[in-house]
């Protein structure tokens, strides 16, 4: 019996190995995520350093660069890009329903075999190098 054996991971996705439309590593999504958290917490010193500010404005820097340019600012900034699987737009719901089970956690710490987190499959997407 033949085992489905992938190479790489995004293989079975129709993604290269590496560079552009490959699966974005855990090194630049952690950079990213820290960029994108890091910004949120230091908006949210002009609200007075509230926990659910921070988490807010996180979400909102989600909703807001998401559909717009294609991820957030960390993202961007380490060169990833947040596409359908089919590489279309993401549009506006899947950043909403991404962004939610992002902030629970626990979804985005849950990887398949690809390295898609349980919000990028709920979602619809994954995350590449841009």
């Amino acid at each position: 019996m033949a085992q489905n054996v992938q190479n790489h991971p995004g293989e079975r996705l129709g993604r290269p190995r590496e560079g552009a439309g490959s699966i974005a590593r855990l090194g630049r999504r952690v950079g990213a995520l820290f960029v994108d958290y890091g910004a949120a917490y230091l908006i949210s010193g002009f609200f007075g350093w509230d926990p659910l500010a921070i988490l807010a404005i996180f979400a909102a820097i989600q909703l807001v660069f998401i559909p717009t340019i294609q991820g957030s600012p960390g993202h961007r900034i380490f060169g990833l890009r947040l596409v359908r699987l089919d590489g279309a737009w993401v549009g506006l719901w899947r950043p909403v329903l991404r962004t939610a089970l992002l902030i629970v956690v626990i979804p985005a710490v849950i990887w398949d075999a690809d390295q898609r987190g349980l919000h990028d499959k709920a979602a619809g997407t994954v995350l590449i190098r841009g």
